[in-house]
Protein backbone atom coordinates (compact mmCIF):
# COMPACT_ATOMS: atom_id res chain seq x y z
CA UNK A 1 0.00 0.00 0.00
CA UNK A 2 1.07 3.51 -1.02
CA UNK A 3 0.66 6.00 1.51
CA UNK A 4 -0.34 9.62 0.35
CA UNK A 5 -1.07 12.27 3.14
CA UNK A 6 -2.88 10.41 5.39
CA UNK A 7 -4.87 8.69 2.83
CA UNK A 8 -4.27 4.84 2.46
CA UNK A 9 -4.63 3.96 -1.27
CA UNK A 10 -4.39 -0.45 -2.81
CA UNK A 11 -5.14 -1.44 -6.57
CA UNK A 12 -7.78 -4.18 -5.81
CA UNK A 13 -7.76 -5.19 -10.10
CA UNK A 14 -5.89 -4.56 -12.87
CA UNK A 15 -7.65 -4.18 -16.17
CA UNK A 16 -5.18 -3.52 -19.62
CA UNK A 17 -7.74 -3.42 -22.36
CA UNK A 18 -6.51 -2.49 -25.91
CA UNK A 19 -7.76 0.21 -28.46
CA UNK A 20 -10.85 -1.39 -29.54
CA UNK A 21 -12.30 -2.05 -25.99
CA UNK A 22 -11.84 -5.46 -25.67
CA UNK A 23 -10.27 -6.79 -22.29
CA UNK A 24 -7.07 -8.48 -22.76
CA UNK A 25 -5.71 -9.41 -19.35
CA UNK A 26 -7.40 -8.80 -16.04
CA UNK A 27 -6.00 -9.16 -12.24
CA UNK A 28 -7.85 -9.62 -8.78
CA UNK A 29 -6.04 -8.81 -6.08
CA UNK A 30 -8.53 -9.30 -3.35
CA UNK A 31 -7.76 -11.86 -0.87
CA UNK A 32 -10.39 -10.57 1.56
CA UNK A 33 -14.26 -12.06 0.82
CA UNK A 34 -16.92 -11.16 2.80
CA UNK A 35 -18.62 -14.17 3.97
CA UNK A 36 -21.48 -13.90 7.07
CA UNK A 37 -23.23 -16.65 8.25
CA UNK A 38 -26.39 -15.82 10.64
CA UNK A 39 -29.14 -18.09 11.67
CA UNK A 40 -32.67 -16.66 11.02
CA UNK A 41 -36.21 -17.52 12.56
CA UNK A 42 -39.49 -17.98 10.73
CA UNK A 43 -40.54 -15.86 8.95
CA UNK A 44 -37.25 -14.62 7.17
CA UNK A 45 -36.74 -10.33 7.27
CA UNK A 46 -34.65 -10.43 4.34
CA UNK A 47 -36.09 -9.94 1.08
CA UNK A 48 -34.90 -12.34 -1.92
CA UNK A 49 -35.12 -12.27 -5.58
CA UNK A 50 -32.81 -13.83 -8.41
CA UNK A 51 -30.61 -11.39 -10.13
CA UNK A 52 -28.58 -12.83 -12.75
CA UNK A 53 -28.91 -16.41 -11.99
CA UNK A 54 -28.17 -15.84 -8.33
CA UNK A 55 -30.21 -15.35 -5.24
CA UNK A 56 -29.91 -11.92 -4.28
CA UNK A 57 -30.51 -9.76 -1.16
CA UNK A 58 -33.01 -7.28 -2.53
CA UNK A 59 -33.97 -5.65 1.12
CA UNK A 60 -33.70 -4.95 4.39
CA UNK A 61 -30.07 -5.10 5.94
CA UNK A 62 -28.94 -6.26 9.43
CA UNK A 63 -25.59 -7.97 11.12
CA UNK A 64 -23.47 -6.85 8.61
CA UNK A 65 -25.85 -8.33 5.33
CA UNK A 66 -25.98 -5.80 2.81
CA UNK A 67 -28.63 -5.18 -0.23
CA UNK A 68 -26.45 -7.13 -3.12
CA UNK A 69 -25.05 -9.90 -1.21
CA UNK A 70 -25.70 -13.01 -2.69
CA UNK A 71 -26.79 -16.53 -1.14
CA UNK A 72 -23.80 -18.56 -0.72
CA UNK A 73 -24.88 -21.61 1.26
CA UNK A 74 -28.07 -22.83 3.48
CA UNK A 75 -27.35 -24.91 6.23
CA UNK A 76 -23.73 -25.54 4.92
CA UNK A 77 -25.14 -26.94 1.68
CA UNK A 78 -23.24 -24.55 -0.70
CA UNK A 79 -26.30 -23.00 -3.70
CA UNK A 80 -25.41 -22.90 -6.85
CA UNK A 81 -27.30 -20.58 -8.83
CA UNK A 82 -30.88 -20.76 -7.24
CA UNK A 83 -30.83 -23.98 -6.84
CA UNK A 84 -28.86 -26.42 -3.99
CA UNK A 85 -26.39 -29.08 -4.29
CA UNK A 86 -29.26 -31.93 -3.94
CA UNK A 87 -31.19 -29.95 -6.45
CA UNK A 88 -34.07 -28.50 -3.88
CA UNK A 89 -34.68 -24.77 -5.57
CA UNK A 90 -33.37 -22.34 -2.68
CA UNK A 91 -36.64 -19.97 -2.65
CA UNK A 92 -38.63 -23.22 -2.25
CA UNK A 93 -36.38 -23.92 0.73
CA UNK A 94 -36.34 -20.51 2.54
CA UNK A 95 -39.90 -20.23 2.19
CA UNK A 96 -40.93 -23.54 4.03
CA UNK A 97 -41.24 -22.74 7.70
CA UNK A 98 -40.54 -26.62 8.75
CA UNK A 99 -36.81 -25.83 7.51
CA UNK A 100 -36.41 -23.39 9.93
CA UNK A 101 -34.01 -22.42 12.06
CA UNK A 102 -32.28 -22.01 9.13
CA UNK A 103 -28.29 -21.23 8.72
CA UNK A 104 -27.53 -18.53 5.77
CA UNK A 105 -24.18 -17.66 4.56
CA UNK A 106 -24.15 -14.37 2.53
CA UNK A 107 -21.94 -12.93 0.31
CA UNK A 108 -20.37 -10.82 -2.14
CA UNK A 109 -19.74 -13.45 -5.25
CA UNK A 110 -16.70 -13.27 -7.60
CA UNK A 111 -17.18 -11.24 -11.01
CA UNK A 112 -17.97 -13.66 -13.59
CA UNK A 113 -16.35 -13.28 -17.21
CA UNK A 114 -19.14 -11.79 -18.46
CA UNK A 115 -19.08 -9.12 -16.18
CA UNK A 116 -15.59 -8.18 -16.49
CA UNK A 117 -15.68 -8.14 -19.93
CA UNK A 118 -18.74 -5.56 -19.97
CA UNK A 119 -16.58 -3.73 -16.98
CA UNK A 120 -13.41 -3.29 -19.21
CA UNK A 121 -16.16 -1.83 -22.04
CA UNK A 122 -17.22 0.83 -19.99
CA UNK A 123 -13.77 1.38 -18.78
CA UNK A 124 -13.02 1.63 -22.23
CA UNK A 125 -16.30 4.00 -23.08
CA UNK A 126 -15.35 6.28 -20.12
CA UNK A 127 -11.80 6.97 -21.54
CA UNK A 128 -12.78 7.82 -24.94
CA UNK A 129 -15.41 10.07 -23.79
CA UNK A 130 -13.06 12.12 -21.44
CA UNK A 131 -10.06 12.48 -24.31
CA UNK A 132 -12.62 14.14 -25.87
CA UNK A 133 -13.59 16.96 -23.10
CA UNK A 134 -11.83 20.05 -23.20
CA UNK A 135 -11.73 22.99 -20.38
CA UNK A 136 -10.79 25.31 -23.13
CA UNK A 137 -13.28 26.65 -25.75
CA UNK A 138 -11.99 25.81 -29.01
CA UNK A 139 -10.11 22.68 -27.88
CA UNK A 140 -10.98 19.35 -29.17
CA UNK A 141 -9.25 17.00 -26.61
CA UNK A 142 -7.16 17.74 -23.47
CA UNK A 143 -4.64 16.28 -25.39
CA UNK A 144 -2.33 18.81 -27.76
CA UNK A 145 -2.44 17.65 -31.49
CA UNK A 146 1.04 18.80 -33.43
Amino acid sequence: MRQIGEIKMAIYSVYVVNRAGGLIYQLDHTSAKTEIEKTFSYPLELVLRIVDERVVVSFGQRDGIKVGHTLLAINGDPVNGRSLEDGRDVLEVIADAENYPIAIKFGRPKLSSNERIMLASMFHSLYVISSQLSPEIGRASCRERV
